[in-house]
């Protein structure tokens, strides 16, 4: 998991003015945990800070509140939030800053909200995944009513809550916000790439997750809403923009007249859709381009393939999590979706797509999972050779399904499984980048030695390392000149 502290060297108002007052401004500071679906949301929760006027501080020390964003996807990463929360709690002590707020958002505090005021009454405030655009209001209440001791829960819409009323069970309450392009957002990626956050929530019912659960439905923000956010981004200078959603294969159709089904393929001549949106960005004036996070299967149609082979702004990169290839194991883990639709789909996207990077992720030691079931999908890893592959060792996950299923895999085997897959593509991307060598790629400058590919999503993937420096956050053209573990030399 990524964790983020931001820093700002002053604050501005909604409208970008200065802000002076005679009186130190209230200082708010940010650890964000998670994925990049969690850092707009820190984005926006940084945005309401500023547009009431406060100030943001990089260094948790300084913070008059800190808000801790975190993540509850798997056991580990709900650790992590944990001991972030409890550290911060302790380093106000060390620092002798009992005076300092603490606030918890995110996942983590959406799902378990009653629990963590039971457990963790060290905080002052539990948000939910509602309140982001809040969270400015919140920390004035906050700072208001010092004097309250008890630790609060801000989760409904009710803004005339004190913050002695603390049964307030917003987890109860599946969210139902979505951002806009006018929301107020203080960027925490470079300035050459940004993260634009096209629908929230999901409809799958994969049995293994909650994040159904934790987010809720999918809701789609319209097409003139994202395309307004991209033109902006694009004006401020912007390169790269990562499209992202629990699932944007699935964007546009909780908007059609009629309801769509839940394997339902890109279809443009029913309503909204993900292809008609980037043929649309595609004629956006600049250089740029858009790449495509956490697509699901399921919906992939010929329409979306054609699309993308079109659009050269479109980079050439897919992000299709599998999670398994038996047939048996993808029926128990609920993926709508079966070995021969995989494989026929990753032929049409290879022959559709020319010099396509393919991403998936694969998850080992699923309930039930047995000898001859993992054989078969180390063999699909060997026999198809993504070029980004990643492995989860499965998390029994309370609330799901799949945690009350028989055969459990113990701890032992799902690690040696682990490291078994992860060795069959360590080979296979060590001969993919050694295939590369001497062909000459497009690339976007994250350091001055430091730049990717299109087939290199940042935080996540492999890099390009530079023998010579070049000016950071432009495109280049290099050639490849040998490769270091999953890193190119060029």
């Amino acid at each position: 998991m990524n964790s983020r502290a931001v820093a700002v060297p002053k604050a501005f108002g909604a409208n970008g003015e200065s802000l002076t007052p005679l009186r130190r401004r209230t200082r708010v500071g940010m650890i964000s945990l998670g994925c990049a679906k969690n850092l707009v949301d820190a984005e926006i929760m940084l945005g309401s800070v500023l547009q009431r006027g406060m100030e943001i501080t990089s260094r948790p020390e300084d913070a008059d509140v800190l808000v801790v964003n975190t993540c509850a996807f798997v056991d580990s990463a709900k650790e992590e939030s944990i001991e972030a929360i409890l550290e911060a709690h302790q380093q106000r002590g060390l620092n002798r800053r009992p005076d300092q707020k603490l606030i918890v958002s995110g996942c983590m505090s959406q799902r378990f909200a009653k629990e963590l005021r039971q457990e963790m009454p060290e905080v002052d405030a539990f948000i939910g995944l509602d309140q982001v655009t809040q969270i400015g209001e919140i920390v004035e209440r906050i700072i208001t009513h010092q004097s309250h001791a008890s630790h609060k829960s801000y989760a409904t819409d009710d803004t005339d809550a004190t913050n002695d009323e603390v049964d307030l069970a917003f987890a109860d309450t599946r969210p139902t916000y979505v951002p806009n392009y006018d929301t107020p957002r203080f960027r925490l990626t470079p300035a050459h790439f940004a993260y634009a956050k096209i629908a929230e929530g999901c409809n799958h019912p994969c049995s293994f997750c909650v994040i159904p659960q934790m987010r809720g439905k999918h809701r789609s923000r319209s097409p003139e809403s994202v395309l307004a956010e991209i033109r902006a981004l694009v004006r401020e200078g912007v390169r790269e923009i990562n499209l992202i959603s629990q699932d944007i294969t699935y964007y546009g159709m909780d908007l059609w007249p009629r309801k769509a089904g839940p394997c339902q393929p890109i279809d443009s001549t029913r309503g909204p859709t993900l292809a008609a949106l980037l043929r649309e960005v595609q004629q956006i004036e600049g250089e740029f381009w858009v790449r495509l996070l956490y697509t699901h299967p399921a919906h992939w149609s010929d329409e979306l393939v054609e699309t993308i082979a079109h659009c050269d702004k479109v980079a050439r990169y897919v992000d299709i999590p599998l999670q398994h290839i038996d047939d048996s194991v993808l029926r128990r883990m609920r993926r709508e979706t079966s070995r021969a639709h995989i494989e026929n789909l990753i032929n049409k996207l290879r022959a559709g797509i020319p010099g396509l990077a393919l991403r998936t992720t694969f998850i080992v030691g699923f309930p039930g999972e047995t000898d001859a079931e993992f054989t078969r999908l180390l063999d699909f890893i060997r026999c198809v050779r993504f070029e980004r592959l990643g492995i989860f060792k499965y998390s029994q996950e309370g609330g799901s399904r799949a945690a009350k299923m028989p055969g459990q895999i113990p701890a032992k085997i799902k690690n040696a499984r682990y490291r078994a897959a992860m060795s069959v593509q360590q080979q296979i991307a060590h001969e993919i980048a050694c295939e590369k060598v001497g062909r000459e790629l497009r690339l976007l400058v994250d350091q001055p030695h430091i730049a990717r590919s299109q087939g290199d999503a940042p935080d996540v993937d492999a890099r390009v390392v530079l023998s010579k420096a070049a000016p950071v956050g432009e495109f280049i053209w290099r050639t490849v000149t040998g490769s270091r573990g999953y890193d190119l030399l060029a």
